[in-house]
């Protein structure tokens, strides 16, 4: 690879924090999600005659909590197996040094405790993690994180391409950037550009086609794996749900998980849009669902933190 260089100790990238733009979005989007979801929970409570804590204490004490929490480990551990596989095989795509799976499980499982205040910088941290312990250039790490965060909102696009009407037309257009996306790193288009000369695009720029599928078909797993837990978790709350009807809403959902909001405020919010006739038992399932997955994935990070530190450390 023709521009890889020596590591040096600064050479990882520094996880950049918020604007106060950024910071003032989500502060008015977590805003709105909290009053529409108290006024729409305080309605449903309203109807049945209770207050709003009674309401959701009768929703929570309905749900079969042994089997959820069985089913949603067991799915957790599934999906950092599908995790790790798919960030390993990038970073044997894109970078000089090889390496192994076994040797990514504990650096991706420490990021998931970054990962509980943002997904990006957890991202950079496995950056940070791999240039100090390896001595793999950080610009090159980072360039494979930058790879993964922009296919995956691709990935996420491209199955939610048959839920409502204005979807597939957004689809459309995602494709249509994709495909001049590559075109452009490829050199194919605008050939004098020197844009695609940063290092931070290094990855895009050795990426090929084929590339962008096997990164759809190694990341798919997880959501079919997810389709089926959630429709399994939905009717331990209470909730009877088609799996055909939940797969299309799902890539919506994590899209808003993503949202830098408290307790996931924006994937709760959308689940009671989604389900409007059962505000309660949505709200609770998306609170629980989503903040538990979090923090399931940041015990399994505490667990292989030892060897990651020693990892680091020596």
């Amino acid at each position: 690879m023709t521009d890889a260089t020596a590591a040096v100790p600064g050479d990882a990238p520094a996880p950049k924090k918020p604007s106060a733009v950024q910071r003032a979005v989500f502060l008015a989007i977590t805003i709105a999600c909290f009053a529409f979801l108290y006024f729409r929970l305080n309605s449903a409570a309203a109807r049945e005659g209770l207050t709003l804590i009674d309401y959701m204490t009768r929703v929570f004490s309905h749900v079969a909590w042994v089997p959820w929490l069985a089913l949603m480990m067991a799915y957790s551990c599934f999906y950092f197996l599908v995790d790790t596989r798919v960030t390993t095989s990038a970073l044997n795509w894109f970078i000089d040094s090889r390496v192994r799976y076994r040797d990514i499980l504990p650096i991706r499982a420490s990021a998931y405790i970054i990962s509980v205040f943002s997904e990006q910088i957890g991202k950079g941290a496995m950056a940070y993690y791999l240039n100090r312990r390896d001595g793999v250039p950080g610009w090159e790490v980072g360039s494979v994180m930058l790879f993964i965060m922009f296919c995956e909102v691709f990935y996420l696009m491209t199955w939610a391409a048959d839920v409502f009407s204005l979807i597939p037309w957004i689809a459309l257009g995602g494709a249509v950037v994709l495909a001049l996306w590559m075109l452009y790193f490829s050199g194919t288009i605008l050939p004098g550009s020197g844009l695609r000369n940063q290092r931070i695009f290094h990855a895009f720029r050795l990426a090929r086609p084929w590339h962008y599928g096997a990164f759809f078909l190694l990341r798919s797993p997880a959501i079919l794996g997810a389709a089926v837990v959630y429709a399994i978790a939905l009717r331990l709350f209470g909730v009877e749900v088609s799996l055909l009807s939940l797969f299309p809403y799902l890539p919506m959902i994590f899209f808003a998980a993503t949202v830098p909001t408290p307790m996931r405020a924006a994937a709760i919010t959308l689940w009671v849009v989604l389900f409007p006739n059962n505000e309660g038992q949505m709200a609770a399932f998306g609170f629980v669902q989503h903040n538990f997955f979090v923090l399931f994935n940041a015990l399994l990070g505490l667990l292989f933190w030892p060897r990651a530190r020693r990892e680091l450390l020596g």
